[in-house]
């Protein structure tokens, strides 16, 4: 399974940041630009705190299973394969949704006057912020759920997850 790349993800979230941004310029020349939801960064907070429990749970799992605790419960190796998928599909919907609500608050910027405006400008900061959390929980996930290198003919290591 391959890793996340940072960089893959700062390039979604700076597409989707500038097509929102633009987007949003011509929206506004048409009419009244859509709101940004309250809910945005509390559900995106929430997936973030799900994908840290999972890390934390399975990360605890694991090192009982490597110190050979009686009755420790092993993590089913298609179960952690699972949640580095939820994980990456997790950080790259983040980075899509968080660049989108970056572009729309950075639109929204030049009438911060307004209050209603200032408002949904917020919320789109904290939506980015909270996309962010998404992403540093799914990657921690990631590394918690990496089994080490094997070694093959070349001697070249390759990740098992």
């Amino acid at each position: 399974m391959k890793q996340l790349r940072l960089t893959v993800l700062a390039g979604l979230f700076a597409v989707a940041g500038i097509l929102s941004w633009g987007g949003a310029r011509l929206w506004e020349s048409f009419g009244t630009l859509p709101s940004v939801p309250l809910a945005a960064p509390i559900v995106l907070a929430v997936i973030a705190v799900v994908l840290t429990a999972t890390a934390l749970s399975l990360r605890s799992r694991l090192r009982a299973q490597r110190e050979r605790r009686p009755g420790a419960k092993g993590v089913e190796p298609l179960m952690a394969a699972r949640a580095v998928v939820f994980g990456q599909a997790s950080a790259l919907v983040a980075a899509l949704v968080s660049g989108m609500y970056g572009g729309t608050g950075v639109f929204l910027l030049g009438s911060l006057d307004i209050p209603a405006r200032r408002d949904q400008a917020v919320y789109a900061g904290f939506s980015v912020v909270a996309g962010i959390g998404v992403i540093a929980a799914a990657i921690f996930l990631e590394r918690v759920c990496k089994l080490p290198e094997d070694d093959d003919e070349k001697g070249n290591g390759v990740p098992a997850t």
